[in-house]
């Protein structure tokens, strides 16, 4: 029994490792998600694992048998688990504690009296908000390279902003289905969504990608009293190589409808992304950047690097406000790049708020109801109430 106990704490002890460690392939940031995201339920597991290890001891001590040291291991090892695993919950709250001055100081708002980190919600989770219906519609024109599609989630407010969702996927994957209780929440939130698609590389290079979002920018504008919404007040959302993509779009091209950018853990400086890419890294990153820009920066191609960067485009007076949430240690990308677009936007004086996410990895927001889950739909909803105002 007691290498049972030992193995079981050894596992989950390794597990809990990953809300330190950075992921180095893509089943362990898997892994890292369920460990972050997930972790406060497996805390408890490993709690009550340490009290079974420390009374079958007691016991096993007491006839004599050959137990204590591999049971003291053991122990030692789940109680470990216990408070990495709990770990993203103490972070969560300290975090969320800092939120409401930051964005009464980024946006000159108050945010609302509601709790950032509600424990009740996180560890017995009830649905978010109710499912609402989802409209498909073609966006892009009958002569168009590849027809794209937008998925439309309404709210029951008449003539409420837009959501535009941009999703990831590293450019050359990904559908706008991603994650689609998030848009569920905040068409329950008062916000209506358009999560779009748009063509993929490498058989689509940028700046496809832009002209795309931008075509779906086009036709909401051009069917606002079709669907019920207000098109000059549009935020553009992204995660990953869709914040890219929505930045790049709202930065590059200032529209005074597009009231924010929402960027969760993106890039956002595609010349630094190449300069620090590597084929032996978690995505194979020079792969990816050469089947979007076509390999390095160079005369030929310069131009569509400096697009596809939004930290270059930012002007001031002209550039929208900015959410931007990133975790630190986030191996797919890498939390330097939200920390140097924020550092631009500071410089310019741009308003926005950053939020780093001490024990995050990629796709922190998975779980609506967990740590990064609840920072994010605080964040996004203090953020969205702020911009979005008439």
């Amino acid at each position: 029994m007691r290498w049972m106990f030992l193995s079981l704490a050894a596992v989950l002890f390794a597990l809990s490792l990953l809300t330190w460690v950075k992921a180095w392939n893509t089943v362990v940031w898997k892994a890292a998600i369920i460990a972050g995201e997930f972790g406060h339920y497996l805390g408890l597991v490993t709690l009550v694992l340490t009290c079974v290890i420390v009374a079958y001891g007691a016991v096993a001590v007491g006839e004599g048998q050959p137990y204590w040291r591999v049971g003291v291991v053991a122990a030692v090892l789940a109680l470990a688990a216990t408070g990495l695993f709990l770990s993203p919950l103490a972070f969560a709250m300290r975090v969320g504690q800092s939120l409401p001055a930051k964005w009464e100081t980024a946006f000159g708002t108050k945010p609302s009296a509601g709790k950032v980190i509600d424990l009740q919600r996180m560890w017995v989770p009830v649905p978010v908000t109710s499912p609402v219906a989802v409209q498909t519609h073609e966006f892009t024109p009958n002569d168009a390279a590849e027809p794209l599609e937008l998925d439309f989630y309404a709210t029951d407010k008449p003539d409420a902003p837009v959501v535009i969702v941009v999703h990831g996927g590293g450019w050359d994957s990904g559908d706008r289905g991603q994650l689609a209780e998030f848009n569920h929440w905040l068409a329950g939130e008062g916000y209506n969504v358009a999560a779009i698609s748009y063509r993929l590389a490498p058989r689509y290079p940028w700046p496809a990608q832009r002209e795309d979002t931008q075509q779906a920018i086009d036709w909401l504008q051009g069917n606002a009293a079709k669907l019920r919404i207000d098109a000059t007040r549009l935020v553009l959302m992204g995660r990953s190589a869709g914040a890219q993509i929505a930045a790049a779009v709202a930065y590059g091209a200032p529209d005074a409808a597009v009231r924010g950018v929402v960027g969760l853990y993106g890039v956002y400086d595609l010349n630094f992304v190449w300069s620090i890419s590597r084929p032996d890294d978690v995505l194979n990153s020079t792969k990816l950047m050469n089947q979007y820009l076509g390999g390095a920066p160079t005369t030929a191609n310069q131009a569509a690097y400096d697009s596809a960067s939004a930290q270059g485009l930012v002007r001031r007076g002209e550039t929208p406000p900015t959410l931007l949430m990133h975790g630190t240690v986030d191996n797919l990308c890498w939390v330097k790049h939200s920390q140097r677009l924020a550092d631009r936007l500071e410089a310019a004086e741009i308003p926005h708020a950053y939020v780093e996410l001490p024990w995050a990895v990629h796709a922190f927001d998975f779980n609506l109801t967990g740590p990064g889950g609840q920072l994010t739909t605080y964040a996004v909803r203090e953020f969205l109430a702020a911009v979005t105002k008439r």
